[in-house]
């Protein structure tokens, strides 16, 4: 547990979440409600990959556990993937 994995760091990268979401409408709902999070500037969907994955990009720190809750309160899961180098 630390500063990093623990929050969506604001700058280039962003953070990448695996998602058990598969229907495009699902994904699209999930960017929808993390769009509304306070500090998040963009969503990208990646609907190419297995498993799907989503792609934050913030303006402040945000907590990896707020975007977990904020996907699991429509039905799905949003696990963060590894750290990436700096």
């Amino acid at each position: 547990m630390s500063l990093l994995s623990d929050n969506v760091i604001p700058g280039n990268q962003g953070r990448v979440f695996g998602t058990n979401a598969k229907l495009k409408g699902d994904l699209e709902k999930i960017k929808k409600k993390l769009l509304a999070l306070d500090g998040i500037d963009k969503v990208k969907i990646n609907s190419d990959s297995f498993p799907k994955e989503f792609i934050v990009h913030t303006r402040k720190l945000v907590r990896v556990k707020d975007i977990e809750e904020i996907v699991k309160s429509i039905g799905f899961h949003a696990i963060p993937k590894e750290d990436l180098e700096i």
